[in-house]
């Protein structure tokens, strides 16, 4: 028995089983929760209908991207261990939840010795960043660790670009919530034969865990507020502390204070505000 990462019950461990991976109508899995989870309605009736066997599964033989993924994943590994110091053990392990027997999960492998699910990418690198990294793969990993019945989990990916990244997130439970609600309605759809229909889920936004030091040198935008702060930086703090003195120059019992273009208004709660007016007005 193992303790839940999302909700602190207590928990069966999740089920070591062998099917045939041609044969995928008989469970939801982790990349089948992206699409449950996504914006793209022909997507999930062709899900549905494939769950339904009503269509043959994607064929992805021809697709380049996917293929590179699965022939760099041994090296993904490898790169993986040797930068981090962490091992990879169970590759392509397939498990089913306890419970829920139609959730079913193949991890890339089990991070040792934190019991992390380790997931294998390759991505392109024109506008590849960690954060859209995470928030694509997002669905498949919180399925994977809800099914794994672990609390976190590690993203490898190596681009196109000769790029090696590690994201580490962990366990979400509202993000597990909203993706259980989901995938069950989705299953619901598939053994009644009913259509189903675009979730509108809002799931939050991934939390990275924040490790890196980034050099913005590069950066004109960066360069030009951090001109506009260095300048201002001196003003602002003597801006603050003479607000602070002069609230404490306002009498208790007065409502308002004016003078040399400065007035002061104390609200009902107490709190006292300041703005600029002209010297005819003061």
């Amino acid at each position: 028995m193992s303790i839940s990462p999302s909700n602190g019950a207590v928990a069966p461990s999740s089920q070591v089983i062998r099917f045939n991976p041609a044969d995928r109508r008989h469970f939801i899995g982790g990349s089948d929760a992206r699409i449950i989870m996504g914006d793209d309605q022909a997507d999930l009736l062709r899900l549905w209908r494939e769950k339904r066997g009503d269509a043959e599964p994607q064929d992805f033989s021809r697709n380049l991207i996917v293929q590179l993924g699965v022939v760099t994943e041994d090296l993904n590994r490898r790169w993986y261990e040797s930068n981090t110091g962490q091992t990879v053990k169970d590759a392509q392990k397939r498990l089913r939840h306890p419970v829920h027997k139609w959730m079913a999960a193949t991890v890339d492998g089990i991070v040792e010795p934190n019991g992390a699910v380790y997931e294998a990418k390759f991505m392109l690198p024109w506008s590849f960043s960690e954060e859209a990294a995470a928030e694509k793969h997002m669905a498949q990993l919180q399925h994977n660790m809800w099914v794994a019945n672990a609390r976190n989990a590690v993203l490898s990916i190596i681009t196109g670009g000769g790029k090696w990244v590690e994201i580490q997130i962990s366990a979400d439970p509202l993000y597990q919530h909203l993706l259980l609600t989901a995938e069950k309605k989705f299953w619901r759809c598939v053994q009644s034969g009913e259509p189903p229909h675009l979730f509108g889920l809002e799931p939050p936004r991934p939390r990275l865990e924040a490790v890196r030091i980034v050099d913005m040198s590069s950066s004109n935008s960066w360069a030009e507020l951090a001109v506009v702060y260095r300048r201002t930086k001196t003003a602002y703090e003597e801006h603050e502390a003479s607000k602070a003195d002069l609230k404490k120059l306002v009498p208790e019992d007065a409502r308002e204070a004016v003078g040399h273009g400065l007035k002061a208004k104390r609200s009902k709660s107490g709190a006292v505000s300041f703005e600029l007016v002209e010297a005819a007005d003061a």
